[in-house]
């Protein structure tokens, strides 16, 4: 194993970043893995919106929450960015929708719209009944901007206030500190889609809805980047200044499963890092391959 996680360290090396990666074969709990920081903690940025999305999911098939009703995004959500987020109007949209919203494309304001009708609480059971001690949600984005505003001492948009704010400012934000913010390790995440994936993360029928959400993200600059055509992917990636993650189940034309999540810190701020995105890649790329030329565990 030391020999993959090197090479997977130079990858990031190059790419002028720190990684952290966990992969596994889906459900064989005791089978092999590529590990490389795989326990260190880390910020979850919109990979959050996993679990979120899972304790919607159990909302709706447990008849709480009926997916076709119709709900507003108002002004309180519009924090910039795609999807609703960025809309100049209110928005009017279905929750199985804005639940699309959320993972194919990362909409911030659907995110919070939904975390606030089920509930931290709901969102909590789900990590405590997989026995994710580690992973932690301080909330939904609204919050985590709050603390980036909260920290600079300022007010205003959450894109303002970070290219008004300095080098040394965004370094100590407790949004890019997993002491400080929500977030996991990436062994817990794979354990997160491991059960999305077998069913075992809630009903099936609410763990089809998430794998079939996720399938349908629309961004092919991380995880994607590393494999061709015959291998379907379902994942969520996550960004944040100095941070790029990704994390999903990939799927090959033989049915093997491969839960896969790639965390990672820059050493720049810029907000393009196209060989950090692609180091996300190949990195999994390795991974996946480095444990498919392993003997099937039975």
């Amino acid at each position: 194993m030391s020999a993959i996680a090197d090479e997977i360290e130079a990858v990031f090396a190059d790419a002028g970043a720190q990684g952290f990666v966990h992969a596994r074969e889906v459900g064989v709990p005791d089978g092999p893995e590529v590990a490389v920081g795989a326990d260190d903690p880390v910020v979850l940025a919109s990979v959050f919106k996993i679990p979120v999305a899972v304790a919607y999911a159990r909302e709706v098939v447990a008849g709480r929450l009926d997916e076709t009703e119709r709900t507003r995004v108002t002004a309180r959500y519009r924090i910039g960015g795609i999807g609703t987020a960025g809309s100049a109007d209110d928005v009017e949209m279905s929750w199985r929708d804005l639940a699309r919203f959320m993972l194919i494309m990362s909409d911030n304001a659907a995110t919070d719209v939904i975390f606030h009708r089920v509930g931290q609480a709901a969102v909590d059971r789900v990590l405590s009944d997989l026995g994710l001690a580690r992973t932690r949600l301080i909330g939904c984005c609204e919050d985590l901007f709050a603390s980036v505003a909260d920290d600079l001492g300022v007010s205003g948009e959450v894109d303002e206030i970070l290219a008004a704010a300095t080098p040394e400012q965004l370094w100590k934000l407790s949004a890019l500190d997993p002491e400080r913010t929500t977030s996991s390790t990436p062994r817990e995440i794979t354990t997160l889609l491991d059960a999305v994936w077998t069913d075992r993360a809630g009903d099936p029928a609410a763990c089809e809805k998430v794998r079939a959400i996720m399938a349908q993200q629309i961004w092919p600059h991380r995880i994607s980047s590393g494999f061709g055509s015959g291998v379907t992917i379902a994942a969520k990636t996550g960004t944040l200044p100095a941070i790029r993650n990704e994390a999903g189940v990939l799927t090959h034309v033989d049915g093997r499963r491969f839960a896969v999540a790639v965390f990672t810190r820059a050493e720049s701020l810029e907000d393009r890092l196209p060989a950090v995105d692609r180091s996300i890649g190949q990195a999994a790329r390795l991974a996946v391959d480095h444990l498919r030329a392993l003997p099937v565990h039975p």
